[in-house]
């Protein structure tokens, strides 16, 4: 006779739940690798560069240090303070978002990826925001009399799950077709 075994109610769906949540696993493992390369760089700027401080590695790139009270190419930069914590918030309610938005679609591996960058980036820069009050920017691309704004590794992180969302579009509106 065959052994059968018996689930409970409800075991079903909470063994579907543990498999997303499973699936999330390399994500957010990829958003806190990207956190960490993102912090560690900045203590290190912190700690061997004073604010204006720059090495120049070659004819168009340095590493400066910079601080950023605004948001991307220093929007809002100028504002009294409240900014620090607007975008803070904004920094946080996007985290939950994707987190949420990882766990509804757990297959759809380069949206993954990039929700996974654009996390890791969020919250690198929400740390800086709470911790300093600004954003450690240091790295500087130039050519000739023409700099493009300092951003650091979360900025670059972020960059790339944007460009990496507009790809898996693409390729859904493609396959759609």
């Amino acid at each position: 006779m065959a052994t059968q075994k018996i689930l409970k109610p409800g075991t079903r769906a909470s063994l579907k739940k543990s498999s997303a949540a499973g699936d999330m696993l390399p994500w957010l493992g990829l958003a806190l690798i990207l956190l960490l390369a993102d912090q560690f760089t900045k203590v290190l700027i912190l700690g061997y560069y004073q604010l204006g401080d720059a090495t120049y590695i070659t004819s168009f790139f340095n590493v400066v240090r910079v601080h950023n009270t605004g948001a991307a190419f220093s929007f809002l930069a100028s504002a009294s303070g409240w900014q620090r914590w607007f975008f803070t918030g904004i920094g946080l309610v996007a985290a939950v978002f994707i987190i949420w938005m990882l766990k509804s679609h757990p297959g759809q591996k380069l949206f993954s990826f990039a929700m996974a960058c654009i996390l890791g980036g969020a919250i690198g820069n929400v740390v800086d925001r709470t911790l300093h009050g600004y954003v450690v920017d240091f790295l500087d691309f130039h050519y000739g009399a023409w700099h493009f704004p300092a951003f650091n590794i979360a900025d670059a992180a972020i960059t790339v799950g944007a460009i990496c969302m507009i790809l898996d579009e693409i390729q859904r509106v493609r396959r759609s077709r």
